[in-house]
């Protein structure tokens, strides 16, 4: 990635899959775990429960906010995050892309044909842990944003039902379809 003014060279980012679902035409709302603690992802490293907190409390206390932006670009924010909470499960985000942008436009389309479905967190490690195998566990993150991506790098995060202005039943089918073709992929592994 290249260097902007602002961010930091040791600039990291981890991958997840999410969920959408729209609320009218002339907005979106995503929603989904950024991050799923404990989980470990293809680079070996496993983000541990509580590695938000500091960071998030620190941008709520200055009045800051999360970036969304798009494939990680600082040059291309394509909404906003209107909650950043971390949970017992992970980093749960909710947030608006913005069609009044050309590349949130762009991503809504992607969305809905199916060819993104992927969050990823871009971050400064604070605190961390080598483990066996190169990977680390990482106990403090600060947060900077985090992008809709083409490809997640976590495995174990599942993309939820999406609804774009389809039916109730139309979310529930896709959502059918997508637990029996993941079922059908960890038998084949």
């Amino acid at each position: 990635m290249p260097y902007y003014d602002g961010f930091d060279p040791n600039y990291e980012t981890k991958f997840c899959q999410f969920e959408a679902e729209a609320l009218g035409d002339e907005s979106t709302v995503i929603t989904g775990y950024a991050s799923v603690f404990g989980q470990k992802d293809n680079g070996g490293d496993a983000v541990q429960a509580g590695a938000f907190a500091a960071s998030l409390k620190r941008l709520a206390g200055c009045g800051g906010k999360v970036k969304m932006l798009w494939q990680h670009d600082p040059t291309r924010p394509i909404g906003v995050w209107d909650s950043v909470v971390e949970d017992g499960h992970g980093l749960k985000v909710s947030g608006r892309i913005l069609p009044e942008v050309q590349a949130g436009r762009e991503a809504l389309a992607l969305l809905k044909a199916g060819a993104v479905d992927g969050l990823s967190i871009g971050y400064r490690t604070i605190q961390s842990e080598k483990v066996a195998k190169g990977g680390r566990l990482l106990h403090e993150i600060e947060l900077w944003e985090v992008s809709l991506v083409t490809f997640p790098m976590l495995a174990q995060a599942r993309v939820g039902a999406t609804n774009f202005g389809g039916t109730d039943d139309d979310a529930a089918l896709a959502q059918t379809l997508a637990d029996t073709f993941r079922s059908a992929r960890d038998m084949l592994a």
